[in-house]
């Protein structure tokens, strides 16, 4: 059947258009590209396409809130009166904002809601760390003092991905602003609706003409991502994406000696051990892969499974998976909605057919029943899958799932770590100390034991390998964000070696 005529979303712009200095404003050029609703994958609206000189454009006005306007030497409570504001805005707006995250991704609406609560959430928790941090001093008692001076840097350039784009714009612009630097942010082309919201929101909230630039587009040479990347007076870029993609911006920003925070690829594992509770595993890997579409980086989507339960295991994952609701994004029952764009549906179908001769297909692997157009892939179980197959080694980010058996620890830990990634690692045992051992041992930035992925905000967050480079969460953000002088004060007697003294 042909995908029922959704309405669009409310409050709609005519266009989506990039918000510099200020100002909404089309590409100096006039160039748009078209955004498509991925469940029909027909174009609803257009956006401007921002190049060179949309991009510098949007740097000059951050560098002139950031040298001449009042944010950077505003005091922190005073900063955080205003991140408060956008936290209650991002609220009181979470019905609008979560109809247009999954109108424009394709992500269910359950699913969407609460990805806004956590945007409001993380402007929340940077509001309050910046009044309450504290910065290091170190005395020698009547000799000196020394303390550490922290200092916004300048205009951030921020590069975030389509899924869960609105979450994933406050997790950098959050701890950018609330350290007092101004940004220009470059959302992902697949999905810019949601963040034409940000620019209401920060002005409502009475934050400063050009603290916060929008530039849409596309990220190859010649547009806007590459151009931000490379422009002299972006001192910061912090970019989630994929790890192709990180390489390029790592080698295009080191002409620059920018400093980078970059969150990559994952094909991170979960493991299951034999004394585990089952069930509870079982609810978290199915979970863990098709949740947010399996279009996440942190997916579990390598199950690796002690032998002496396998086939239990595996039983219960594919009838478990095999149950997941397959929807359209605005009804509430739906748990796996449209993949974000027909690209990505391609590349993610291109997989399946390759697992088809790498393991055992237990589940799914087609298109639904019922859904003729758009981007709807079945949630999908390969089990027996080889360590050395392309759906164990390769970021599907999917509704795709790769299960393998081990035998001991050190194999599971052998296979664990047998990627190029090393993002999250998921670890199921009533064994305490197996627990913290494996946590120690595996090549993964984050851990979880006997839990799904919960984030505390304080934590780091980040991997290791192909995964990532630094860390933002917590206290990682604000030192990213900002530098960090070392200031000497002398208590005593001047103490000076003496040359060409008399």
């Amino acid at each position: 059947m042909s995908s029922p005529s959704r309405p669009l979303p409310q409050n709609l712009p005519e266009r989506i258009r990039h918000y510099i200095g200020g100002q909404f404003v089309d590409s100096l050029d006039g160039d748009t590209f078209d955004v498509i609703d991925p469940v029909s994958n027909r174009a609803y609206i257009q956006a401007a396409s921002g190049k060179p000189a949309d991009v510098d454009r949007a740097v000059q006005a951050a560098k002139k809130a950031f040298a001449e306007g009042p944010w950077p030497r505003m005091l922190p409570r005073e900063r955080s009166r205003v991140l408060h504001a956008i936290a209650d805005l991002v609220e009181a707006r979470d019905q609008q904002l979560a109809e247009m995250e999954s109108f424009d991704s394709g992500l269910p609406i359950t699913q969407a809601k609460g990805q806004a609560r956590r945007a409001a959430e993380n402007f929340r928790f940077f509001a309050d760390l910046i009044v309450a941090q504290a910065d290091d001093t170190y005395k020698v008692p009547g000799r000196q003092i020394n303390y550490v001076n922290r200092k916004p840097i300048g205009v951030a350039g921020l590069i975030t991905p389509w899924n869960t784009p609105f979450m994933l714009e406050s997790w950098k612009l959050a701890p950018a602003i609330a350290t007092g630097n101004t940004v220009v942010l470059k959302p992902a082309e697949f999905t810019p609706l949601s963040a034409q919201l940000w620019a209401d929101i920060f002005e409502e909230a009475g934050l400063p003409e050009g603290v916060f630039n929008l530039v849409n587009g596309f990220g190859e040479e010649g547009y806007a991502g590459d151009s931000l990347v490379k422009h002299p007076d972006v001192p910061l870029i912090s970019f989630t994406g994929e790890s192709k993609t990180g390489e390029l911006i790592f080698a295009n920003a080191a002409p620059y000696l920018k400093g980078l925070s970059m969150e990559l690829g994952g094909k991170s594992p979960a493991i299951v051990f034999e004394d585990a509770d089952l069930d509870a595993a079982i609810d978290a890997c199915v979970f863990g892969v098709f949740s947010l579409n399996g279009e996440r980086c942190t997916a579990g989507s390598r199950v690796l499974v002690q032998r002496s339960v396998y086939d239990e295991f595996v039983e219960k994952f594919v009838a478990q998976a095999k149950r997941v609701k397959v929807g359209y994004p605005d009804d509430p029952a739906t748990e796996v909605g449209a993949l974000v764009h027909p690209e990505h549906y391609e590349k993610v179908m291109s997989y399946v057919e390759i697992g088809k001769s790498e393991g055992r297909l237990l589940a799914g692997g087609g298109r639904p029943e019922g859904f003729d157009e758009g981007n709807f892939v079945e949630p999908t179980v390969f089990a027996d899958v080889s360590p050395d197959a392309r759906i164990f080694q390769e970021e599907i980010f999917g509704p795709v799932v790769a299960i393998t058996p081990f035998d001991t620890l050190d194999d599971a830990l052998e296979l664990a770590n047998n990627t190029r990634y090393g993002l999250a690692a998921y670890v199921w045992t009533n064994d305490l100390k197996r627990a913290h051992n494996f946590a120690q041992a595996v090549d993964a930035g984050m851990v979880w034991l006997n839990s799904n992925n919960v984030r505390d905000l304080r934590t780091p967050f980040g991997g290791v390998k192909a995964s990532g480079l630094g860390h933002e969460g917590g206290y990682r953000s604000i030192d990213f964000y900002t530098d960090q002088q070392a200031v000497h004060i002398n208590l005593g007697a001047v103490h000076n070696p003496s040359f060409g003294k008399a």
